[in-house]
């Protein structure tokens, strides 16, 4: 009775010391502990970012199967800023990693400034053009006269925030690599907070809101990620000591409140060229890799969108259950590659392998048991989101298609994120090109065109690469040369 007592006391002060902020040292603390502490946030973090894009769906599913499909053609467009932010995201996390790991929190710092320095240029040059041509765009991915009509204004909005998607993605790439899960955890809380209580607002005119139809989602999205930036960088400039400079007293009398591990100043964000250069560099493989993952997607909607706004809309819906059930094992793929990447700058390889394969075996059994509930059940998980028939039923078969490969996706998630977080950008990239645009385009349109499959054969295409993704990554990883690269 009494272990089991102290058990669960044991299993709640983890639970609390992660959810606050701890103050261990990543790079040298045991993995049993590390694993559970830097995952444990992320995992709330992205179970709250899963929240979302379901209840997200669920509201603008209420407009029909057109605004539907215009979120789901809208974000195959932004896919491809997600890849620019990711991209950057990627070797932020690995430097800032690696320089805490060293030791060096000054140069930590500055790799911080710089990459916000550069995701807010980016931001706005590539964001202002975009909502003068977005009905155009998505013309060109086969939208349906009334999904252009409907969803320009919502494509406008999204596009034309650019900026605030890019900067939420690269500072808490900053917050990961400092190993502060707990603010990028409460980062995205109050973004996506904001934004579930927003959107029925500004979709349907509650209250005092104007009723702005699908175009009140892309708003309250929008607001979500603008005021969440707002708190990254109060966060990241306020006074108040890091976790290493702080000595026992102040740190057993301090607000319980996430601890702060890096702070910038003004001198971080002064322009330093070589270091943005080497960010840029390190960049292109993180961009490159997920713009070949994602950008596939499109060409996917592309096909799909030959049979229908109704396989369209399906798709989108099982997707967002997808998203819903993958983002919380995200958590252990982004402590993955904090461990990596702290543990490389402490000098101890050996140990960043070790985490790598115990994350995976943590993220494989969360996943094992999420697949089996989604193979078993897809058409009431399905149909809380939709009740067109049409909808439900292509978005039902998608869904319980794409769920068998879980158990890869998890070593999938896992693995790659360890050659980022080492900041070896270009193996994932390799890996993406060969599973999604060698095998998972070709192999999906010839199994819903050529066999006669239909969307099932683009379904089974989906599950087949990233299956095949993971396998390609464990054999790269094995090889070991992750470990010898330089940020």
């Amino acid at each position: 009775m009494r272990d089991t007592e102290d058990t669960n006391e044991s299993v709640w002060m983890l639970l609390r010391e992660a959810l606050r902020g701890s103050e261990r040292d990543f790079a040298r603390a045991p993995l049993r502990k590390a694993i559970p502490l830097l995952a444990i946030p992320m995992v709330f973090e992205m179970a709250m970012e899963a929240v979302f894009a379901i209840v997200d769906v669920f509201f603008v599913s209420k407009l029909g199967a057109a605004a539907i499909a215009t979120v789901g053609l809208t974000e195959s467009i932004i896919t491809l800023v997600y890849a620019l932010a990711v991209g950057i995201a990627m070797p932020v996390t690995a430097m800032v990693a690696r320089r805490i790991g060293e030791g060096d929190r000054k140069a930590a710092s500055r790799v911080g400034g710089q990459a916000l320095v550069l995701g807010l240029v980016l931001g706005l040059v590539l964001g202002l053009p975009t909502p003068f041509f977005a009905g155009e765009l998505l013309r060109l991915l086969g939208a349906e006269p009334e999904v252009v009509e409907q969803g320009s204004g919502y494509a406008a909005v999204m596009l034309g925030t650019n900026v605030v998607i890019i900067l939420l993605f690269i500072l808490n790439a900053v917050f990961r690599g400092a190993g502060d899960a707990a603010h990028a955890m409460r980062t995205l809380w109050i973004a996506n907070g904001i934004n579930l209580v927003l959107d029925p607002c500004l979709i349907f005119g509650w209250g005092p809101f104007p009723e702005l139809g699908v175009t009140g989602a892309a708003v309250a999205t929008s607001i979500g990620r603008g005021v969440g930036v707002l708190y990254q960088l109060h966060v990241l400039f306020r006074r108040s000591p890091p976790v290493a400079a702080r000595d026992e007293r102040s740190a057993a009398t301090a607000d319980p409140g996430p601890r702060q591990r890096l702070r910038l100043d003004l001198d971080a964000l002064r322009p330093a060229p070589a270091l943005i250069a080497n960010i840029m560099r390190l960049s292109l493989g993180g961009v490159g890799q997920y713009l070949i993952g994602t950008a596939s997607w499109i060409v996917l909607v592309r096909i799909l969108a030959g049979f229908g706004s109704e396989v369209v809309a399906g798709y989108t819906v099982a997707i967002r259950i997808v998203v819903f059930a993958l983002l919380p094992s995200w958590g252990f793929a982004n402590a993955t590659s904090t461990l990596v990447g702290q543990s490389l700058g402490a000098g101890d390889p050996a140990r960043a392998e070790r985490a790598v394969l115990l994350s995976g075996l943590y993220n494989m059994g969360f996943l094992g048991c999420v697949s089996l509930v989604l193979i078993a059940w897809p058409e009431p998980l399905v149909g809380l989101l939709t009740d067109d028939p049409a909808v439900l039923a292509h978005g039902a078969r998608g869904l319980r298609i794409i769920s068998y490969g879980y158990v890869f996706y998890a070593w999938e998630m896992v693995l790659l994120n360890a050659f980022n977080g080492a900041g070896d950008t270009r193996t994932p990239s390799l890996v993406n090109i060969m599973a999604f645009w060698v095998v998972e385009l070709p192999l999906g349109w010839l199994l819903a065109y050529v066999a006669g499959w239909g969307p099932d054969g683009v379904f089974a295409s989906i599950a087949f690469a990233y299956s095949l993704s993971a396998v390609l990554a464990f054999l790269a990883f094995r090889r070991g040369k992750w470990k010898l690269v330089k940020v």
